[in-house]
């Protein structure tokens, strides 16, 4: 169980991420730490080099002013300050003998007679002498005297060495801490780092155990991930939105469809009970037809409107003349106004375009135009006035009829609400709803004025340039 509970955590996303982050931290550290080795070990050569000739500089020139007495001098006063470090100083006759070697006993080390097998010239700046079994070396330089003589100054690597050495054990211990420092760090920022996965995980489990208000705890910090559990938040109450939707669809339904259906069943029972006469069947059949399309209508209306006001309904947005899609309305509802004396007005621009689903606006302007006709008594009208106001489009429909109870305006966009007064007539109850539904999915809006025996006014607002 252990074995298996290991290899889950290391096949996990934050091993790995903490796996690379302390392997990229202790090789950038390890980088860093070499380059600063590289460049300490030349500069320190830099250094002993800079001195060396500062001192053959100084040496040449009191020899071709007083002499080898004067070299001798200046070695004894400067081997006093740099006993740890001393300068090595030869001597040369022109034939690369040696003449005189200061302190030669401190050059043990090295085979001081292979010196003599070296050719001097003014363009060999450098020599190196390796010491008798050990790792350093003997680098030296040297300047022809005015007598034809050669001064040779020099100075052993091993103090540098040893500054080197001791850097490099540094090095070494401090590689360890960093690893453990890396390895910390890293998991540290890979469990900051993936908290926002964290959360999404918990979060479809609470959903999965049925706790569908659960949401991801957002950081804030404006990255990538927090954008993630942001979306992650607003598709679970989208679909939130579109369950409570459906739900409320459904028992809308389930309540309303009782009465059709019981009609339904009273009808066909009643034709089987009755003697079968031809013209009573078929008037049966007639009513069931007349119900099954009512309970048809009903449950088409009610799943558009669920996907409108969820954003699930897919418009067919297009470049439109409002006021030809308005006139073909019109065109349809004219001889019904006509059968009942009311007049249709209609005020619109000849050129006024909008971008919109031509067919679900068309069936908006409808359902608003059939209430206003069908309320509206003999003789009376109903105006549409078009006009844009604010980079908006108004589409306002006025019609005589008797009004909206003042307590039932609020009321009028509910699903399946229908006032006293409307229950004289025949309809679904789903027409306003529909309507705003529509409107909204425009990211549009919808409202409605009315006074009892005044008659009523719908105004529909959509943007332009949506």
């Amino acid at each position: 169980m252990s074995s298996k509970i290991l290899l889950r955590i290391l096949k996990s996303n934050g091993s790995r991420l903490s796996m690379w982050y302390a392997v990229f931290f202790v090789l950038g550290s390890a980088s860093l730490l070499f380059v600063t080795y590289f460049f300490l070990s030349s500069a320190l050569q830099s250094k002993d080099r800079e001195s060396v000739q500062a001192e053959l500089a100084e040496l040449v020139s009191a020899y071709n002013t007083e002499g080898l007495q004067a070299v001798d001098r200046e070695v004894f006063r400067n081997y006093r300050f740099r006993k740890k470090n001393p300068f090595f100083i030869r001597v040369v006759e022109n034939s690369n003998q040696t003449l005189k070697i200061y302190y030669s006993h401190i050059w043990d080390e090295f085979d001081l007679k292979q010196l003599n097998k070296l050719v001097l010239r003014q363009d060999v700046i450098w020599v190196s002498l390796p010491a008798i079994g050990d790792d350093f070396e003997l680098a030296a330089t040297a300047m022809q005297l005015h007598d034809g003589r050669w001064l040779q100054v020099g100075i052993s690597s091993e103090e540098r060495k040893a500054t080197l050495h001791r850097f490099r054990a540094t090095l070494t211990m401090a590689l360890l801490p960093l690893t453990l420092l890396g390895i910390i760090g890293g998991s540290l920022l890979a469990m900051r780092s993936l908290r926002p996965v964290r959360h999404i995980v918990q979060t479809v489990q609470y959903i999965l155990s049925g706790r569908m208000e659960a949401r991801v705890i957002r950081t804030q910090a404006g990255d990538e991930l927090d954008d993630l559990a942001r979306l992650f938040n607003e598709m679970l109450d989208k679909i939130r939105a579109l369950i409570d939707s459906f739900k409320e669809s459904l028992d809308n339904v389930a309540h309303d469809l009782r009465t059709p259906m019981t009609r339904l069943r009273s009808v066909a029972e009643k034709a089987l009970q009755e003697s079968t006469d031809l013209k009573q069947s078929q008037d049966a059949l007639s009513d069931c037809i007349e119900e099954s399309d009512r309970i048809l209508s009903m449950l088409t209306m009610l799943m558009d409107i669920s996907e409108a006001e969820t954003g699930a309904l897919k418009l067919h947005r297009r470049l439109l003349n409002i006021s030809s899609l308005i006139a073909r309305v019109v065109d349809m509802y004219e001889p019904v106004a006509e059968e009942k004396q009311v007049r249709l007005i209609v005020k619109a621009p000849a050129e006024l375009n909008i971008k919109c689903d031509g067919n679900r606006l068309s069936q908006a302007l409808a359902n608003i135009l059939d209430n206003a006709v069908k309320y509206s008594p003999a003789g009376g009208r109903v105006t549409i006035n078009v006009f844009q106001d604010k980079g908006e489009l108004c589409i306002q429909i006025n019609d005589t009829g008797p009004g909206i109870p003042s307590e039932d305006l609020p009321k009028i966009w509910d699903r399946l609400f229908r006032s006293d007064t409307a229950r004289t007539q025949k309809g679904l109850g789903l027409g306003l709803s529909f309507v705003k539904a529509i409107c909204e999915a425009h990211k549009g809006r919808v409202s409605a004025k009315s006074e009892k025996g005044k008659g009523s006014i719908f105004c529909i607002t959509l943007p332009v340039d949506y």
